[in-house]
């Protein structure tokens, strides 16, 4: 197959070591130009954070990658607002090695590198690969599976672009490419709060604390990504960078009125 005239601007939050990123890089290079721009190490949970408080070191470890001292968010902003010569046409953050579904959203790097190319102008899409969607919990990452449902999307998208403001959040079920469904449109789900965080005790006797896990599924019905996910599916949920809770703004006019 051709190669589409496009050139990618591949992130992570699991580092530029990770394997997904890797397997991601090698099947867009089958489609266009590939640079890499990811966390020097893995920045799991690093959100939309930016790192203002210090410069931020940019190691070129190839001709087409950048192994970043900084976030997630950080690589993608300092690769269209400065160190690259050129814009890209698309930005592409993955293949997280976990699933990114429902709540995960408002924590994940992965997500958040997406949601700065879209803030910058670019279309965008965050890829995940959900390990507790298989029968067999033992069973290896089958990043090929989601490198092929991912390579089905983009292929689309050059010739039938999303509206400006959207951002496609991906979550593919680890099973065989045969044993998947096709794609199905979802919206966000919910987990129960999370759990406790958990102590644990340094060699000097304080007391530190583990980030507790995330909290089981809540909202998980007919819809959902989780759902999906569960059922066979490539869960693709349209997400929107404007937070604002526009149907409550007359209820809270009145609200306020009464102060």
């Amino acid at each position: 197959m051709n190669k589409i005239s496009m050139r990618f601007l591949v992130s992570n939050d699991d580092g530029i070591n990770a394997r997904g990123i890797n397997t991601l890089a090698t099947m867009l290079r089958e489609l266009g130009d590939v640079v890499i721009f990811a966390p020097n190490r893995d920045r799991s949970g690093a959100s939309n954070s930016l790192t203002l408080d210090r410069p931020i070191r940019v190691d070129q470890i190839g001709d087409d990658a950048y192994s970043v001292h900084g976030t997630p968010t950080d690589c993608v902003h300092l690769a269209v607002t400065g160190v690259l010569d050129y814009e890209p046409d698309m930005v592409i953050s993955g293949i997280n090695d976990a699933a990114n579904l429902g709540d995960d959203v408002l924590y994940s790097g992965t997500v958040a590198a997406a949601i700065e190319g879209r803030y910058l102008g670019l279309p965008a899409i965050a890829v995940s690969i959900v390990m507790d969607s298989c029968k067999d919990s033992h069973r290896k990452r089958d990043y090929k599976a989601v490198a092929h449902y991912l390579r089905r999307l983009i292929e689309h998208l050059e010739n039938n672009p999303l509206p400006k403001d959207t951002i496609l959040n991906v979550n593919v079920p680890n099973l065989p490419v045969d044993e998947i469904k096709g794609f199905k449109v979802t919206r966000l789900g919910n987990r129960h709060k999370a759990e406790n965080a958990l102590p644990i005790t340094d060699p000097r006797g304080s007391t530190m604390y583990w980030i507790g896990p995330a909290g089981p599924e809540a909202d998980a019905g007919d819809g959902t990504d989780f759902h999906a996910v569960k059922n066979g599916y490539v869960s693709v949920t349209p997400l929107q960078i404007d937070m604002t809770r526009h149907d409550f703004m007359g209820d809270l006019n009145r609200w306020l009125d009464q102060l």
